[in-house]
């Protein structure tokens, strides 16, 4: 037996022992499986705020996009085919057919002048203003015969100038203000109307327009033969073969029968301060407005190609423009 003074340990303290040890590795196993819990609880949160970016910004489904894109096209195309209704439906009222009387001769020769008619159209743009073209108000510009007189001696002279407006039972005395030496514009005051009648002025684009674009113009081609032709059946019987202009526009507008037509067509070209495009005219249609997809003028028609449907010929309203600004400062 061993020779030691201390004393051998009694049962209970030796199943306190094992209990002390027990209850240490139960520790340590329950801080074992705090720190797994902890680690996955940290990889939990770290794979949620990967996808979140993810499912908050779901996949932009390219077939949204596109159907976007053509129900977009197919507004426009919708607008632009619109466009010449609307634009002759809200404006006609401030558009105008234009009837004159010029003569160019020598006072001394009363045989050797030149009597002629002029019709045109002419719109509003500013409050007693019409634009137009120049050779629809000073008609002999442009005209060989007229101008060779001129260089000769001969005077020119308006005898009357009348614009005649939708609605209106009679017409209006207008005169020329500015007449642009660069460009066939000219800008026309008219007298008051008799019933205090007021004109809105047409929307004049910033811009000239865009080749490929839908274009509208309104206007009178082939003046009052153009209408008489679309009037009533009775009418034009009894104005078809008459060949006095003016009192046949006189009786038309008595009928209310002053309507401009619209035609419309694309741009097919912008060069410099001219339009070329396929709206077709005819005589009587100069001086016109032209519309764009907007509705708002871009240019005043002038003039048409023979044998070429895609030659009518504008002028940009960016050329008209300083010609409104003097005619308002004009006394």
């Amino acid at each position: 037996m061993p020779d030691t003074d201390e004393p051998l340990p009694s049962p209970e303290q030796h199943s306190m022992d094992q209990h002390a040890v027990g209850q240490h590795a139960m520790n340590r196993h329950l801080d074992r499986r705090s720190l797994v819990a902890a680690l996955l609880a940290a990889a939990l949160v770290a794979t949620i705020a990967a996808l979140i970016p993810h499912y908050s910004h779901p996949p932009v489904n390219p077939l949204k996009g596109e159907v976007a894109a053509l129900t977009t096209e197919v507004n426009e195309l919708r607008q632009e085919q619109e466009m010449p209704a609307l634009v002759l439906n809200r404006y006609r009222g401030s558009i105008c057919y234009i009837f004159g009387v010029y003569r160019v001769g020598f006072p001394t020769n009363p045989l050797s002048s030149l009597r002629a008619r002029v019709a045109g159209t002419g719109f509003v743009v500013a409050d007693g203003l019409l634009a137009t073209n120049r050779h629809v108000a000073e008609p002999w510009y442009g005209d060989p015969e007229a101008e060779a007189l001129i260089h000769r001696g001969a005077t020119a002279k308006l005898e009357k100038l009348l614009a005649y407006f939708p609605e209106m039972a009679t017409p209006i005395d207008i005169d020329p203000v500015v007449i642009s030496p660069l460009h066939d514009l000219a800008i026309v005051h008219m007298q008051k109307s008799a019933d205090g009648r007021k004109f809105p002025p047409l929307p004049l684009s910033e811009q000239a327009g865009t080749p490929g674009e839908l274009v509208t113009v309104i206007g009178y081609p082939m003046g009052v033969a153009g209408m008489v032709a679309k009037s009533p059946q009775v009418v034009y019987e009894r104005l078809a073969y008459r060949h006095d202009d003016a009192s046949a526009a006189s009786e038309l507008a008595a009928l209310s029968l002053i309507r401009p037509s619209a035609t419309y067509g694309h741009l097919g070209d912008v060069v410099g301060s001219k339009l070329v495009y396929d709206a077709p005219t005819a005589h009587g249609g100069s001086g016109g407005p032209v519309f764009d997809s907007h509705g708002h003028v871009i240019g005043i028609n002038t003039a048409y190609m023979d044998g070429f449907s895609g030659g009518t010929l504008g002028i940009s309203v960016g050329a008209l423009k300083p010609l409104i600004t003097v005619a308002q400062q004009a006394p």
